[in-house]
């Protein structure tokens, strides 16, 4: 089918954005998928200074590659979440300010305002993140959760999201919220509540990553099937599962990269995701957007591995057929 084959930069915004470009035309990436953080994508400048996007434009035209989304899982983040001192750590100075978690998750739900006309400029029409969740924490419901708790979160994502959502669709940009734990949303009934929260909001769907449902035992065709409409963005990333009798799915407070670990991320094509029914899926419902390899793997070198993984799902990614097989058999 020949979908674009991007790359994530948020894991590698260590690295100045004419170097990793440079890196991934050589491997045969056809594009970017720019993270707003480090030197990759900067919205206050975009929005500043024409002369700011149009450099982004030329440096990645210097590299004979393209843009098809812009990343803000950061501040996202920030927008519901329970604010504390580790939001600091993935803030900038100016949204974190005094640290008052009202705020902070003001300030984030203006950057996100924000971030869909620098996606305009820019000159693209979806912006991946996180919408971060005050209820995620209660998932043991005990001490006893009523689901008027749960509600209560709902009802306040919905309060601050729809104002975001209604200033994307006045841009023409969609936000695309990675089902992932810690967000709103993380599988299949929650993405169903929170869209019903926005009242299905046309600005509101999926980038799909099917390594955060691997780990939960969903199956990520189900989701595609569930929202064929929603997939606006599709991350290629894996997870394996590692339940030995003694890890715990939970993942036990240990670190990526720990062995005791129930699961962890690994390079794709090396974990328990089956991209072959992913990939008919989506010729399914009829995604032809990129793919953006989303590389995280602690025991792999990032520069071997995101060159195979690009390999791998290009192998991968097929065409529907346009006839029937036995159509040759009919008269």
């Amino acid at each position: 089918m020949s979908r674009p084959i991007t790359l994530f930069t948020g894991q590698w915004a260590d690295l100045p954005l004419e170097t990793l470009a440079q890196k991934v035309s050589a491997w045969g990436f056809d594009g970017l998928e720019l993270a707003c953080w480090g030197d990759h994508f900067d919205v206050e400048q975009a929005l500043s200074s024409d002369a700011y996007v149009r450099a982004k434009r030329d440096l990645l035209a210097k590299y004979h590659l393209k843009s098809f989304a812009i990343s803000t899982h950061l501040v996202g983040q920030c927008v519901c979440d329970n604010i504390d001192r580790r939001h600091q750590g993935i803030l900038p100075p100016r949204l974190w300010g005094d640290g008052d978690p009202e705020g902070v998750r003001r300030r984030c739900a203006e950057e996100i305002k924000h971030t869909a006309k620098a996606a305009k400029l820019f000159g693209v029409d979806v912006v991946n993140g996180f919408t971060g969740s005050s209820v995620w924490g209660m998932l043991y419901f005990f001490p006893p959760t009523s689901q008027a708790d749960i509600d209560a979160g709902y009802a306040d994502f919905a309060a601050r999201w729809t104002p975001i959502l209604d200033a994307f669709q006045a841009e023409g940009v969609k936000f695309a919220l990675e089902v992932h734990p810690t967000e709103i949303a993380y599988d299949i009934v929650t993405f169903e509540r929170a869209l019903k929260a926005v009242n299905g909001h046309p600005a509101f769907g999926i980038n799909f990553d099917p390594s955060h449902l691997i780990h939960q035992f969903i199956d990520p065709v189900e989701l595609i099937d569930a929202f064929p409409d929603r997939i606006f963005h599709v991350h290629v990333k894996d997870s394996r599962v590692n339940l030995t009798g003694r890890s715990s799915i939970l993942s036990s407070h240990l670190d990526f990269g720990d062995k005791r670990r129930g699961w962890d991320f690994v390079s794709p094509g090396h974990g328990d995701v089956k991209w072959d029914p992913i990939i008919r899926a989506l010729n399914r419902v009829g995604y032809h957007g990129p793919l953006s390899i989303e590389w995280e793997d602690s025991g792999m070198d990032r520069d071997f591995g995101a060159p195979e993984a690009l390999a791998m799902i290009r192998k991968q990614d097929f065409a529907p057929s346009s006839v029937a097989f036995d159509a040759a058999f009919s008269k």
